[in-house]
């Protein structure tokens, strides 16, 4: 085509222009095909066949000089090509960007607006675009489809201060009482396209829902996560009334429901999250969001039956959803993090809640099976970093391995834990001291020993519990004797005012071993402690400890102390 000749005014032009456009439509209509065809390869290979067509009719028309009269279809085009490319990649890459560049530069380009602008920001380009006077009317459909494109990037990259200022300029108005991103989209109405357009995948108006969505419920999870509830609530209202497709439907339902519950309306929240299991496969974020309201319902279980439902769901391969080749909610939300309602953990995460929370609800051999399941899994190396979700940073695994040996001692099954506690030692050996001295001498201070982790003398601990089971009272002792000479080497002198129980558990344990001396200095600090206010006087326990200590705690620590103290100030040995 001679590009002499005026754009519009000739025959063969007008002829290249209805080529150009049916070449369009056939390849939107092959698009919408492949999305219909129930092979995923026929499907997968009609859809590249179109973006590829979408690909060299592009390049076709960015090889002419920009005209008015061709525009509306090379945009149209672009945004074609645009969503297609998107949807089959599953995500917006710097390339879309430049695709929407090019756009914008060539609505310049006859404007004779051509210079500085072009090497400007996208937001600049915008500017320059949505402020030309001499636009056409029949530019606009095409031109806010771009313009939906473009929010959509900047939506799914959190540049919602550009998306702002662009819906801000679309809706004429850049006060700063219509900086709220919701209203905004509310108020953007793209024009209507006329029914001899070009056929699009997917038109301005379908993006602005989408938009209105994917926007609505980012904003609902980032107010439920920082805690302004009614705010979040009402966004979390707004994307669930919108185009909300049923995997996106499930999460918005699950955050509503988190909301609910720490509002304190645990009823409300249950509707919404088995409105949420309802027809889908079981999905993890409203099981695991169940549980959690079964928790603060007291229902133990109901939660813990929702936490196996959820290991067996995050053990289910999830089978792939069909293509629709366009931009849709999903790929503008972002990946749920640690602090999201939405986030589920991996299979040993989930594992490790359910098999603590037997643990810590009596149930034994429940925890048991579970925790031996959860080491089975840690030990085989498909999982080697381990940190559950429940209270970051989390227990390693060596508390893991304590917290079965517990768990194996409550439910009867002592040689089990002694094996458990043996393959943990084995492990970890090279963190013992080397040169163990007198645990006297360390206690005094005459010279600093290595630091030794807690759950080190904790394994000690456990393994004397689990002698004691087995009715070896002499290998207890020794057990003990060596938990003591750890706690000793490694207690900094201003943390040895602990946990109370700890300290009653020492003072019994001392007293067993006939060490007089130091239960006495014990027993003197435990009166002095007693006379503190009692939330100066403790601290959290781990798991572990607290369920040896629960086997052990005194019923009455005023008599139990008052009646060591008699027999330490009695001349006969303890």
């Amino acid at each position: 085509m001679s590009h002499q000749t005026p754009l519009g005014s000739s025959v063969p032009q007008v002829n290249c222009l209805d080529l150009w456009r049916a070449e369009n439509d056939r390849l939107v209509r092959q698009a919408k095909v492949a999305q219909d065809s129930g092979l995923s390869l026929r499907r997968q290979q009609l859809a590249q066949d179109a973006l590829e067509g979408f690909r060299g009719l592009l390049h076709s028309l960015l090889g002419l000089p920009a005209a008015v009269l061709v525009l509306p279809l090379e945009l149209t085009v672009i945004c074609n090509f645009t969503t297609l490319k998107v949807s089959l990649a599953q995500g917006f890459t710097e390339d879309q960007a430049q695709d929407i560049q090019h756009g914008l530069e060539r609505v310049l380009e006859t404007q004779k607006q051509l210079g500085p602008r072009l090497e400007g920001r996208l937001m600049e380009l915008w500017n320059s675009v949505l402020h030309v006077s001499s636009l056409p009317p029949e530019l606009l459909p095409a031109l806010h489809h771009l313009a939906g494109l473009q929010a959509a990037l900047w939506l799914s990259t959190d540049r919602l201060g550009d998306l702002t200022l662009l819906l801000q300029t679309l809706n004429g108005s850049q006060s700063e009482a219509s900086g709220d991103l919701l209203l905004l989209l509310k108020t953007w109405n793209p024009p209507a396209k006329a029914s001899d357009d070009p056929l699009t995948l997917q038109d301005a108006q379908g993006l602005r829902d989408v938009l209105l969505t994917a926007s609505a419920f980012r904003q609902g999870l980032q107010e439920l996560i920082t805690g302004s509830l009614p705010r979040a609530l009402s966004s979390l209202y707004e994307a669930a009334s919108g185009l909300c497709p049923r995997p996106v439907l499930v999460q918005v339902y699950t955050a509503l429901g988190t909301c609910l519950r720490k509002m304190g309306s645990p009823q409300r929240a249950l509707l919404y999250l088995v409105a949420a299991l309802k027809g889908e496969s079981i999905c993890g974020p409203p099981l695991l969001e169940a549980s959690r309201l079964y928790r603060q319902l007291g229902n133990t279980a109901a939660e813990l039956e929702s936490l196996e439902l959820l290991v067996e769901a995050l053990n289910v391969i999830p089978s792939s959803e069909v293509p629709h080749f366009l931009i849709e909610v999903e790929l503008l939300l972002p990946r749920p993090d640690p602090a999201s309602p939405l986030h589920c953990g991996t299979p040993s995460q989930v594992k490790y809640l359910l098999a603590s929370r037997c643990l810590q609800m009596g149930r034994a051999e429940d925890a048991v099976e579970h925790y031996l399941d959860l080491l089975a899994l840690l030990l085989d190396g498909s999982e080697p970093k381990f940190s559950p979700p429940t209270c970051p940073p989390g227990p390693c695994m060596p508390e893991v391995f304590l917290e079965a040996a517990a768990a194996l001692i409550q439910a009867g099954r002592a040689q089990d834990a002694l094996t458990v506690c043996e393959e943990l030692l084995s492990r970890t050996s090279s963190l013992l001291p080397k040169m163990p001295q007198p645990w006297k001498d360390a206690r005094k201070g005459t010279k600093e020993s290595p630091q030794c982790p807690s759950w080190v003398s904790a394994t000690y601990l456990l393994q004397g519990q689990a002698w004691v089971q087995l009715g070896d009272q002499k290998q207890a002792i020794s057990e003990f004797s060596r938990c003591l000479e750890l706690l000793f080497r490694d207690t900094p002198k201003d943390k040895e005012q602990g946990n109370g129980d700890a300290s009653f558990h020492l003072l019994q344990t001392l007293k067993r071993l006939d060490r007089r001396d130091e239960a006495t200095a014990l027993w003197q600090k435990l009166e002095a402690q007693a006379k503190l206010p009692q939330e100066n006087a403790t601290w959290s326990l781990p798991l572990y400890l607290e369920t040896c200590l629960s086997w052990i705690r005194p019923p009455d620590r005023e008599a139990l102390l008052e009646e060591f103290g008699t027999s330490l100030q009695e001349p006969c040995d303890l």
